[in-house]
């Protein structure tokens, strides 16, 4: 945890940006896997860490707008708890760490919820997406489960977006943590990716080093030599020569800030000339997107700046042609990266999307496109010192959406489809990286990663001595 002042002073602000009521924050609790004993691996609620930094299960809080008043609800253990997990602070000493003075037993939460119902007083929820909680709501609140997410208070939620999309230096910090154990995930990854390696041994040593680092994965390794699939979560593939390895994953710290990196090297340790034509493309882009990144710039402009070095790419090895300004203008770019450049990250690794992208990404002046490929932009909106955000253009080509889009002779006039099917067995490739927009500009969080062809094929050669 950080120190109980931080927790202190971010309940204040958010008190101060709404207008009456109580906000009612929910923690997570057990999710069994087939018995209540045997559950999955807990986590906690991301907006419950933020504001009470208390990593336990069945907890919540109360904020109180109006007195002022922070309430933490929760039960202590039992000495039977106790025989199995061993001796644990009461819910008083948890609340203390975290700058809470008032405590109630979890049952006690219907009572407080019902009385400021009763008195007209406003009970401001964020969007629920465990089943659990759900549940706890319609209790709580008498909503049905099917209805909260309309009901849920935009007021709140734009108060804690507008907390938490702005890192401090003790969360960057937590962040450069998760992305130098990052670090060593993928420098690790590129030297065992050798012909007749299984795309699960590595991926077993992978999530082997996220929790020596005291996390966990921060979300499911994508790691697979079909890169063509973005989120490609099957390892059970058979590497081999002619194929290159994409590997989306990121640490989480013990803390839970995430780090999410993406590298792409070849089987084996060497570019053929093709797959370093691809890449070397990718790299651009990645990097002149970066170099943009300042205070105020919307980060829809870098996207299409991203999608225009690709473009001009792709049309010198003539796989597309005409005009490379108008092909992204109209979205025919999107044939080879159809997501969008990056997207906020912290606490979670698509940062507060439970709350609703738009509101973490978007804003009244910036709206999202409806245009296939740029419509998947999760951040748009002008970027602000404190941001962190993923910059990850990529190439891919997908052999059903070409086979879609040619057959509808779909942006004919930029797409050489003859030469694109000479690709359909390339799969694809994707690199990312961590930023932190500053007051003057930005800068790469964590240690570096190779990412230069040449680089990447000295790691990967480092590991054959």
């Amino acid at each position: 945890m950080f120190d109980k002042q931080i927790y202190k002073k971010r309940r204040e602000k958010l008190r101060s940006k709404l207008n009456g009521g109580v906000a009612l924050i929910l923690g997570n609790s057990d999710v069994p896997m087939n018995y209540a004993d045997n559950a999955y691996r807990f986590r906690q609620d991301s907006n419950f860490l933020y504001f009470f930094g208390l990593d336990q299960q069945n907890l919540a809080g109360v904020i109180d707008v109006d007195s002022g008043e922070d309430i933490l609800f929760g039960d202590d253990f039992t000495l039977d708890d106790i025989i199995w997990m061993g001796p644990q602070p009461t819910v008083a000493e948890r609340a203390q760490s975290a700058g809470v003075e008032r405590t109630k037993a979890f049952g006690k939460l219907h009572e407080v919820v019902s009385e400021a119902v009763s008195k007209g007083r406003k009970v401001h929820f964020l969007p629920p997406y465990r089943a659990e909680n759900k549940i706890l709501l319609e209790k709580l609140l008498g909503i049905r489960p099917d209805e909260q997410q309309g009901k849920a208070s935009v007021e709140l939620i734009k108060a804690v977006v507008a907390l938490r999309n702005i890192k401090d230096e003790g969360e960057v910090r937590e962040i450069e943590k998760a992305v130098d154990t990052t670090a060593l995930m993928h420098t690790t990854a590129m030297k065992m990716a050798n012909p007749g390696v299984y795309e699960y041994e590595i991926a077993g040593v992978v999530e082997g080093i996220a929790l020596s680092g005291g996390g966990r994965l921060a979300y499911p390794l994508i790691l697979s030599i079909h890169g063509e699939t973005l989120h490609n979560h099957s390892h059970h593939n058979k590497l081999r020569e002619e194929r290159l390895v994409i590997m989306d994953g990121g640490a989480e710290t013990p803390m839970h800030y995430a780090a999410d990196i993406t590298r792409t090297f070849p089987v084996g340790g060497r570019f053929s000339q093709r797959q370093r034509e691809i890449y070397e493309i990718v790299l651009k882009a990645k990097k002149e997107a970066t170099r943009a990144i300042k205070p105020e710039t919307p980060f829809r402009d870098i996207h299409m700046l991203a999608a225009g070095v690709i473009a001009d790419g792709l049309k010198s090895l003539g796989i597309m042609k005409g005009d490379a300004g108008q092909a992204v203008e109209q979205g025919a770019h999107a044939l080879f990266m159809p997501h969008g450049l990056g997207h906020m990250m912290g606490l979670d690794v698509h940062d507060m999307e439970d709350l609703g992208e738009d509101y973490v990404g978007y804003d009244d002046e910036i709206k999202r496109s409806t245009i296939f490929g740029t419509k998947a932009l999760r951040l748009g909106r002008r970027l602000k010192p404190g941001f962190v955000l993923t910059v990850e253009p990529g190439i891919y080509f997908i052999p059903e959406l070409v086979d879609r889009w040619e057959q509808e002779n779909k942006f004919k006039e930029f797409i050489n489809y003859e030469k694109v099917r000479t690709y359909l067995d390339f799969g694809g490739a994707r690199l990312e990286d961590d930023i932190l927009v500053t007051d003057e500009g930005f800068r790469v969080l964590g240690n570096p990663i190779p990412d230069k062809p040449e680089d990447v094929e000295k790691m990967m050669a480092a590991g054959k001595k």
